[in-house]
């Protein structure tokens, strides 16, 4: 990626593994192409709520797995707040991480999750002085719970809170949106009128889940990640690869928990896929197998021809021929049921 240079396109979201310095730093030595920290704020609210932080792995058959027997294929319901830190602190901790990815060619980003867009340029500023890049993420499925957070699903919102902290920012910065929205395609163009050096699709979705026995799973609303995310997450990155072109970085996020997930997030045109559940299930080893099997793959092609080679061929449905054959038939109901 041309914005910012890493070792592998494996990168690591921001997240609790992502919260502390060991944290990143066990990420980094495990071949992370690059981390992104754990968000921060201007809230003392923001912060508070991860003392209510709850995390549910949930199986394909909709069953809560036990703590500690997770796995890859489950989806992850979760509620949770940002990092409990002051801004001095967090920018010490920033720092010694930059310094330990350099010789690796792994940076580390600083993340803001939005509250107050002109607070969010005052971090990003600080945050500017110490890592090569930061992400502003727009689109926190918290924040339609949580006040201390934002969630932007409308155009004009977005491009005023990115200009916002564009202004204040003198390195690249990175704008994550949400997944569910009524035109991600125009958030992104928004986020890059507005100064966004590269786009990241997209965030988790909100999610619910009665457990049957009274009441719900975690207590309450919660954030939902899941491998069955994936098709909705590169529905987003391949439609906006084909509108706004390959010259618009695009970071994909949400669903890739395996190699060939993350090649799919290539195929569809991302230039880097961010990766987290898959660490808390497997811990940050499994980075070596997603970045061996990504190299792989990739070895004798050209990655900047691999990008966005799936949209090759793909028609909008106006422009697919008829069936030689009705394929539906075989997806009617069987006669005298």
């Amino acid at each position: 990626m041309d914005v910012l240079r890493t070792a592998n396109p494996v990168w690591v979201g921001s997240s609790e593994l992502t919260m502390t310095l060991d944290g990143i730093t066990a990420c980094i030595d495990a071949g992370a192409g690059a981390v992104v920290a754990k968000s921060v704020n201007e809230s003392a609210a923001a912060r508070r709520q991860l003392d209510i932080a709850g995390y549910a792995f949930v199986s394909g058959d909709r069953r809560v797995r036990p703590t500690g027997s997770a796995d890859l294929g489950d989806g992850l319901l979760n509620r949770s707040g940002l990092a409990q830190v002051e801004l001095d602190e967090w920018l010490g901790v920033l720092a010694a991480a930059v310094e330990h990815g350099a010789p690796g060619n792994c940076p580390v980003l600083g993340s803001i999750t939005l509250g107050d867009a002109n607070a969010a340029a005052r971090i990003g500023r600080a945050m500017a002085a110490v890592v090569p890049a930061v992400e502003l993420n727009v689109g926190a499925p918290h924040g339609r719970e949580a006040r201390a957070v934002r969630q932007l699903t409308e155009v004009d919102a977005v491009h005023d809170a990115v200009r916002t902290v564009r202004a204040a920012v003198d390195v690249p910065l990175f704008v994550k949106l949400p997944g569910q929205a009524s035109d991600v395609v125009a958030l992104a163009r928004a986020a890059r009128s507005a100064g966004a050096d590269a786009v990241g699709l997209v965030g988790r979705y909100p999610g619910f889940l009665p457990d049957l026995d009274g009441g719900a799973v975690l207590g309450s609303w919660g954030a939902w990640g899941s491998p069955a995310c994936l098709p909705m997450s590169l529905y987003w990155v391949a439609k906006t690869r084909l509108a706004l072109g390959p010259g618009t970085p695009l970071i994909g996020t949400n669903g890739a928990r395996t190699a060939a997930d993350v090649l799919r997030f290539l195929a569809s045109g991302a230039r880097a896929v961010e990766v987290v559940t898959a660490l808390w299930i497997k811990g940050p080893g499994v980075l070596a197998d997603l970045v061996a099997g990504v190299e792989a793959y990739l070895s004798g092609r050209d990655p900047e021809e691999f990008a966005g080679s799936a949209l090759a061929g793909t028609r909008d449905y106006a422009d697919i021929p008829p069936n030689p054959s009705p394929a539906w038939l075989p997806y009617t109901a069987p006669s005298g049921r």
